[in-house]
């Protein structure tokens, strides 16, 4: 198993304050998605973001993983506020500090499951070094893909392209890990395995987790559950996983 990223000495991750996000601003048709959504997020949490379609999810995802900007409210990671930061310094921020990981795994069909961890790395600096090439090695091994390095995609299951992405999120040593419905096109056992790497790394890196799913059996195995209704968090409660 790889060794700890050391992320940030505060507990701390990200903090949003009254995030309001709303659509077609200063239109009849304008809308409010979001309504003053308050939260905290620390190292070492595994969260389940749960609510039904059309609840503000997908949206607050994508204000949390600085794809997109509030209407109003305060955004911090790890301490900093990102409201004065440029598109070219959330980008950076983006690239340090948050991880992804999709339904769809969006991996690179040309390259191999290496390159394809690799390409964090390549699009910030160019050509890897051997540290940063070893470094991908080891999350492959430590997802059970040590003999899949040098394949392509189409030469992988679902369960191993997804698990290529989840090395991908992690190369960066991210101190937030954001997982939009991770098993929501896998069979129940190879959904349970991604599962479990994902909590393996959580519990290893100290990275927080935040996991968008409407399986019941996946938030019920994490240690917090958020729940989103009509674009306001209407429960958030901690409780020992089930698989603790």
């Amino acid at each position: 198993m790889a060794e700890a990223g050391d992320f940030n000495s505060a507990d701390e991750v990200l903090r949003l304050e009254g995030i309001g996000k709303s659509y077609n601003l200063g239109l009849p048709t304008e809308a409010e998605v979001l309504h003053g959504i308050d939260l905290a997020l620390t190292r070492g949490d595994f969260a389940a973001l749960v609510g039904p379609s059309g609840s503000g999810k997908s949206t607050l995802l994508n204000l949390i993983g600085l794809l997109d900007r509030p209407t109003r409210g305060r955004i911090q990671l790890l301490g900093e506020p990102t409201a004065e930061m440029s598109d070219a310094e959330l980008t950076a921020r983006r690239a340090t500090t948050i991880g992804f990981v999709f339904q769809f795994h969006h991996l690179i069909p040309a390259f191999t499951a290496l390159e394809n961890v690799l390409m964090p790395h390549m699009l910030r600096r160019g050509r890897p070094n051997p540290k940063a090439s070893a470094w991908a090695r080891q999350l492959l091994t430590d997802v059970g893909l040590a003999a899949q390095i040098d394949r392509y995609p189409d030469q992988l299951s679902g369960g191993q392209q997804q698990r290529v992405a989840i090395a991908r999120a992690l190369a960066a040593r991210p101190a937030l890990l954001l997982a939009d419905e991770p098993t929501g096109n896998l069979d129940t056992v190879t959904a349970d395995g991604v599962f479990e790497l994902l909590r393996r790394f959580n519990r290893t890196f100290g990275c927080a987790v935040l996991v968008v799913t409407h399986d019941p059996r996946l938030s019920a195995r994490c240690d917090r559950v958020i729940e989103l209704v009509d674009g306001r968090i209407v429960r958030d409660e901690r409780h020992a996983a089930a698989d603790n």
